[in-house]
């Protein structure tokens, strides 16, 4: 296809993810979902797993002159759909980063890391177990993958937190810059961390470069380490400069997103993921007028049209119709048990010794277990590099959806029906 028929392609597809997110929105707020759930399962819809099934019986049966599914969304746009999917989720893990409560985090800070190493440890060594066990039964790994390696990077996939996904809940959930939002949050953020530096690791010792995990441990620190120092104390003029104006003006508006992007760049190129370049960026920005006109300028535009085609992209990229023997389920059933019992479960008992009471524990537990896209996009790299084959990528992508979508009803049994009880939870936010 040439640019001009992807680009023509690309209207259309954003305007069927648009509404498709929209109507399955509505359906999912009837069984106690958000909106953030309802765009990740809209990408499976209209993914091969269920939009390119039926498109497939539809040509089968005469119905259709043409594959559908697989007109509407060519292989050749998906590297389009792929980068603005990332300019809107760098762009709204800056705005997290800009409501981030340094203070509320410093009063917890020994609960964020202690919830954050027991919910990094625990998943990680069931996953590696449960690595062993695959390896041993052959299939589910390449050849050219060393059994070390393999306990490493399942370990990796095993304790990984949705952080995006997370915020969004923590957003639409009405918790920014409370306790439990900045403690879980914070937990979230040095588990994916980790994580990805665990990654970069399997991937340099995969490809016999270390200078891949040396780039993205080092380059990560000292990103952030420069950000929250040097880089705040520049930041800090923007406030003065905005009341001046009355406002956010366009040339500081500019600055800022240039700032963003860089810094996204940065931290994927050193291979630690865009969003924790973004993120911490929005951590280092000074509250007050600056922080709330940046907020009223991109939030709406950003959450009702850029950020659900980050939600949507790994769908479309996702087969769950390969998980198609008792074994292949059972398998599932048994990654999804030690994925609960691994993530929420240490993450509620660290938060119990660190003085939290039961609720905020097993809410931080709960909303600790959802995988969501982190998992899928670290599952994609596991595929692309050939690390893992298609029927453990299909298995664990079972894990993520499930461990998602348990997420909020999970979370408002044992904590929202009682904090909007006592007038500490929104019940509604706005920006949901």
């Amino acid at each position: 296809m040439s640019a001009f028929d992807l680009s023509v392609r690309f209207f259309l597809q954003l305007t069927v993810v648009l509404g498709a997110c929209r109507i399955v929105g509505l359906i999912a707020r009837r069984f106690g979902q958000p909106q953030v759930v309802a765009e990740m399962i809209t990408g499976v819809l209209l993914g091969p797993s269920v939009f390119g099934l039926l498109s497939t019986k539809a040509v089968a049966a005469g119905w259709l002159p043409i594959h559908a599914q697989a007109w509407l969304f060519p292989k050749e746009s998906k590297v389009i759909f792929f980068a603005v999917s990332q300019i809107g989720l760098a762009l709204y893990m800056f705005l997290v980063g800009v409501e981030f409560r340094t203070d509320l985090f410093q009063s917890r800070a020994r609960s964020a890391a202690s919830v954050s190493v027991a919910g990094m440890i625990t998943p990680f060594v069931l996953g590696a177990g449960l690595g062993v066990w695959l390896v041993r039964l052959g299939g589910f790994f390449t050849p050219k993958v060393h059994p070390w390696e393999a306990l490493l990077f399942l370990g990796a996939s095993m304790c990984i937190t949705a952080f995006p996904m997370l915020a969004r809940i923590i957003v639409e959930r009405g918790l920014s810059g409370t306790g439990l939002g900045t403690l879980a949050l914070a937990a979230g953020a040095i588990d994916d961390a980790a994580a990805w530096c665990v990654l970069a690791i399997v991937l340099a010792s995969f490809k016999e470069d270390w200078h891949i995990a040396a780039w993205a441990i080092g380059g990560g620190v000292v990103y952030a380490v420069t950000v929250l120092t040097l880089g705040k104390k520049l930041f800090a003029r923007m406030e003065p400069l905005t009341q001046k104006a009355g406002g956010l003006t366009q040339p500081m508006l500019a600055v800022t997103l240039m700032t963003v992007m860089l810094g996204s760049w940065f931290t994927d190129a050193i291979g630690i993921y865009a969003v924790f370049g973004a993120f911490i960026l929005g951590v280092a920005m000074p509250r007050g007028e600056f922080s709330a006109s940046l907020t009223r300028q991109l939030e709406p535009l950003l959450v009702v049209f850029l950020l659900p085609t980050f939600f949507t992209y790994s769908g479309l990229n996702t087969r769950l119709d390969l998980v198609d023997t008792p074994q292949l389920w059972f398998i599932a059933l048994v990654a999804l048990a030690a994925a609960c019992l691994g993530k929420g479960g240490a993450c509620w008992a660290a938060a119990r010794l660190n003085g939290e009471d039961n609720r905020t524990a097993l809410a931080v537990g709960t909303l600790m277990n959802a995988r969501g896209l982190m998992e899928l996009i670290i599952l994609n790299i596991g595929l692309e590099r050939g690390l893992i084959t298609p029927q453990l990528f299909s298995i664990l992508v079972i894990m993520a959806v499930v461990t998602t979508l348990l997420a909020s009803p999970v979370f408002e049994w044992v904590y929202g029906a009682a904090a909007r009880a006592r007038g500490d939870l929104a019940s509604l936010p706005s920006r949901s």
